[in-house]
């Protein structure tokens, strides 16, 4: 009997999606579990796979299409015919032989089990994705003996598609637009083409997009400033870092410094470790750290769950697995889900000042910045010292001017005074 492919449930927070790609096309035998079509939400990108074995006789929404949660996506009749069968088997020589630079390739979970079907070294791919990565039809495209290509147009709805059912595939851009000029008419040097490209926003983008206007304009965000002397953090790490390397196989960065900074800070101002629900202050008694992580898609927001847990190691080895799902593209909800303050560090970029703005329904988010030699006083004497701007943004309904700035001032004795870290 047909068995409808719908938008899954991915988590309480998600309610709606994007066709990114289907994989299949109507006629198409598929196997139980194959995966059908690309999804796109404003946190994780996924696929959804076959209910059933038998034929992909319909599908009700193209790709670039906007979808619900629990919508019908296409239907499989089980009737068409009988499932594919499975792939041959690789020898394991041949499965031993696969190149470690395709590991570091960025490519969709479905783009890396097509190479591995098709015997294809990802690294060798180009790919026609995002930043690069490599998709699915890229791989195929390789196998045929082919260079891959370029995105494919949106799709209009097949024949087999109820004309009730189907939507149109949004309207392809228009062509660069080009202007003329008469400068050149005039005797004066005439500019080269001025073009214009129109690219739609991806989900998650666009819902960066509508939630930075909304926090805006629900939130009264402020913020206050100080600078942080990172001279003993930097000699700690100098003195350290080749056994805390051995020992634990990741480098001492500065952002455990912080996470355990900010966790004792929270802790003696509880208030910044909140959210407002409705007239009440839902104060939280434990620390779920978010640590902003800029990726192809926009930026993701993975939390350190039960932080004050963690050990420096801990907290480093946590960082690097996030910010590489981050960069893959395989971080999941649970990754993302929660979070009850933000650490953002613009100076990984260069920034060596700016306001972050809130991510709610957080109520405070802690700006990291470059770490650059300046001279300051020190007990009347001019000096050159490492010195880092940091800044505070919080929530004004919830937090105190005074007590935004002691938050922060706490954070810089905390991390000026590393050993105080482990009384913490």
């Amino acid at each position: 009997m047909p068995a409808n492919i719908v938008v899954p449930e991915v988590g309480e927070s998600i309610v709606d999606a994007r066709v990114a790609k289907w994989l299949k096309k109507p006629g198409d035998v598929v196997a139980a579990g194959d995966p059908l079509v690309e999804l796109e939400t404003d946190k994780i990108d996924l696929e959804v796979a076959a209910p059933q074995a038998g034929v992909l006789s319909r599908i009700d929404h193209a790709d670039g299409a906007d979808v619900k949660v629990g919508e019908v996506l296409g239907v499989i009749d089980e009737s068409g015919a009988a499932a594919a069968p499975p792939p041959a088997a690789k020898p394991a020589a041949q499965a031993a032989q696969k190149a470690p630079e395709a590991e570091k390739t960025r490519a969709t979970p479905t783009a890396r089990k097509a190479a591995e079907q098709n015997e294809v070294d990802l690294s060798r791919v180009r790919g026609s994705g995002d930043a690069g990565r490599v998709m699915r039809r890229d791989v195929e495209q390789v196998a045929k003996g082919g260079a891959p290509a370029p995105a494919p147009a949106q799709a209009a709805p097949t024949p087999s598609q109820p004309p009730s059912q189907a939507r149109p595939a949004p309207a392809p851009a228009p062509p660069p637009r080009r202007y003329q000029d008469t400068r050149a008419e005039r005797g004066e040097a005439a500019p080269g083409p001025r073009e214009e490209e129109r690219v739609r926003m991806s989900k998650r983008r666009a819902t960066i997009a509508k939630r930075l206007v909304e926090v805006q304009s629900t939130a009264a965000m402020l913020s206050t400033f100080n600078e942080i002397d990172m001279s003993a953090v930097m000699q700690l790490r100098e003195r350290h870092k080749q056994a805390f390397k051995e020992r634990h196989g990741v480098g001492l960065g500065i952002s455990s410094f912080f996470v355990k900074a900010c966790i004792g800070a929270l802790r003696e101002f509880p208030r910044v470790n909140a959210e407002i629900q409705g007239d009440e202050m839902v104060l939280k008694h434990y620390y779920d750290i978010g640590i902003a992580v800029g990726a192809a898609e926009g930026l993701v927001v993975p939390v350190l769950r039960d932080a004050d847990r963690m050990s420096f190691a801990d907290i480093e080895q946590k960082i690097r697995q996030l910010a590489k799902a981050a960069d893959d593209g395989t971080l999941s909800l649970a990754d993302l889900k929660g979070g009850t303050f933000t650490i953002t560090n613009g100076g990984v970029f260069g920034s060596l000042l700016s306001t972050p703005i809130l991510n709610p329904p957080q109520v405070g988010i802690l700006g990291l910045h470059v770490i650059k030699d300046r001279p300051v006083a020190i007990d009347g004497q001019v000096v050159v010292r490492p010195m880092m701007y940091t800044a505070l943004t919080y929530d004004h309904r919830i937090v105190d001017g005074s007590e935004a700035v002691r938050f922060l001032v706490r954070i810089k004795e905390l991390v000026e005074d590393p050993g105080a870290l482990l009384l913490e």
